[in-house]
């Protein structure tokens, strides 16, 4: 038998995998890969090394999830490294869990390796911080993707000072922001939504709760981020504040106070 990487591929940018995944990338027999995956990081992987699409595309499923569970049993039994190349984090909906029983029932060793998950890297796209003692005691990893017959998502936890990151908010905004008044969520509770995280094409658009119903989808792969922290400061009010941060940064490193230099 061989051994299974579950391996995050982060979001997109091969520059943000971690040194241990790029090691195995460029070591694997096989490797099975998302749709999400950036075609840097499939760059990385030798010609010597079989590539399988097992990912979904609108909607539709290249192959259901038992298959790839199959494949990834039949593969470790023919070959020493077989990796499984998921977006973001393994770990982070991304159906690991089943994957992982099911190299345990079939004894096949496995390893998680942990990637960039896409809300970490939407808020250093946005330039923010998902926690901040001032603003930001709680961070909530949810998503808005789910079966017809699954309930909806529980947000009961959700305070005033929460960060909400929401994968997979949909085609429909206004059915996020509905959600969200109801459990409590004050409607001018900025927002910002990240499309197409660190590719070529990223967008960002700022919004509130509120003006989510006339928010435009943005094309997917979209991560939105609720909470207090989402939003930017004017660029007139930051540079009105460099000259204080300076004059309170000489107090204990004179060679940065500008004032004090002859």
């Amino acid at each position: 038998m061989g051994k299974v990487y579950l391996v995050g591929a982060g979001p997109g940018d091969p520059e943000l995998l971690t040194v241990k995944a790029a090691r195995l990338l460029v070591s694997a027999d096989v490797v099975l890969h998302d749709s999400l995956v950036g075609v840097g990081v499939l760059a990385m992987i030798p010609p010597s090394a079989q590539i399988v699409d097992v990912g979904k595309r609108a909607g539709r499923k290249l192959l259901t999830q038992d298959e790839i569970n199959a494949l990834l049993v039949a593969y470790a039994a023919q070959h020493p490294v077989v990796v499984r190349l998921k977006g973001g984090d393994p770990s982070l909906f991304a159906r690991a869990g089943e994957e992982i029983a099911a190299l345990r029932k079939a004894a096949v060793e496995y390893e998680v390796v942990p990637g960039i998950s896409a809300a970490f890297a939407a808020a250093g796209a946005a330039g923010i911080s998902l926690t901040d003692r001032r603003l930001a005691s709680q961070v909530l990893f949810t998503t808005f993707s789910r079966r017809a017959e699954e309930p909806s998502p529980d947000w009961g936890a959700i305070g005033g000072d929460t960060t909400v990151a929401i994968y997979m908010p949909g085609p429909d905004y206004g059915e996020v922001a509905a959600r969200l008044l109801d459990v409590g969520i004050s409607s001018d509770t900025p927002c910002v939504v990240v499309s197409q995280i660190g590719g070529s094409n990223q967008r960002l658009h700022w919004t509130s709760v509120s003006s989510l119903y006339e928010t435009e989808r943005l094309p997917a792969p979209a991560l939105l981020i609720v909470g207090k922290v989402a939003t930017r400061r004017d660029s007139d009010a930051v540079a009105g504040l460099a000259g204080e941060f300076l004059e309170k940064a000489g107090r204990f490193a004179p060679e940065l106070n500008p004032w004090s230099r002859n």
